[in-house]
């Protein structure tokens, strides 16, 4: 049997193994996954020996994203973009890949909540690893401007220079006065029960709020933006699901439905 898995530290969290079950058993594929807990400075020699036992292909997250990007031998495009990979398959001649799969798994859960993102306005909020994934693709599925604003402005900078004339990077005190229809947190201040800082201004013209982070209850983030009058409100569980399901698709080329593990999850979490 196939065997694959994610790997993190901590690890014991991740609904991963939940999800891609699920996908096993809705596309009939015979395979296992499993979460593996790595030490922090010793990624690539656990990822070694789960090849030399047969892995064929793996998810990375927190920490590890870059430490999979300088491991692979390829990068495909969105993975370069994002200077971050999550997800890792071999080829037919044997070489490690490394992809992105983050971006395409918030732009499929935008377009399952109803948002359309041709000619829209998106205020990101965070320039770490998060956000450099999913720019490239929001861009591509058709936003016509991204506002970068992070609390350091220099790693925002740094991120826009990627991307000349459709980002503009700045502090999050200093966000320009625009109508953003789209409002997404990729910071980590739900972790603590807090939010960013913004202006309620920001939100005036704002279809839907979403929040990279995701729990059994609405973000400090989500609940402000609602309290609000912000008319919809997302957090990250659908983005979850969509990025591994594009790795399911890359190891077994199969794009399993979203909706019914979505759903599954949402009951696991007790939602």
């Amino acid at each position: 049997m196939d065997r694959y898995a994610v790997f993190g530290n901590p690890i014991g969290h991740s609904k991963s193994p939940f999800i891609h079950r699920l996908f096993a058993q809705q596309t009939a594929e015979s395979m296992q996954y499993e979460a593996i807990l790595a030490p922090v400075d010793d990624f690539a020699e656990h990822w070694r020996a789960f090849v030399a036992a047969g892995g064929k292909g793996g998810n990375v997250t927190v920490p590890f994203k870059e430490q999979a990007f300088q491991l692979a031998e390829q990068l495909t495009a969105r993975a370069s973009a994002a200077g971050a990979v999550n997800t890792l398959y071999f080829d037919a001649s044997g070489q490690l890949w490394g992809d992105n799969t983050d971006g395409i798994g918030l732009v499929t859960d935008l377009q399952r909540l109803g948002i359309t993102l041709k000619a829209k306005r998106v205020l990101l909020l965070g320039a770490g690893g998060a956000s450099r994934g999913v720019i490239g693709p929001l861009l591509a599925a058709g936003a016509s401007e991204v506002i970068l604003a992070n609390r350091t402005v220099e790693k925002a900078q740094a991120i826009a220079a990627s991307f000349p004339g459709k980002v503009i990077a700045c502090a999050l005190t200093a966000i320009p006065d625009l109508a953003y229809q789209l409002i997404i947190n990729a910071t980590s201040s739900g972790l603590t029960g807090a939010r960013p800082e913004i202006a309620a201004q920001h939100l005036a013209c704002c279809e839907l709020a979403y929040d990279m982070l995701y729990g059994k209850t609405p973000t400090p983030f989500l609940v402000w933006c609602q309290q609000q009058g912000v008319p919809k409100i997302a957090d990250g569980l659908g983005m979850l699901v969509g990025q591994a399901a594009e790795a399911f698709r890359i190891w077994r080329g199969k794009l399993p439905e979203v909706a019914p593990v979505l759903q599954a999850l949402s009951a696991e979490l007790g939602r």
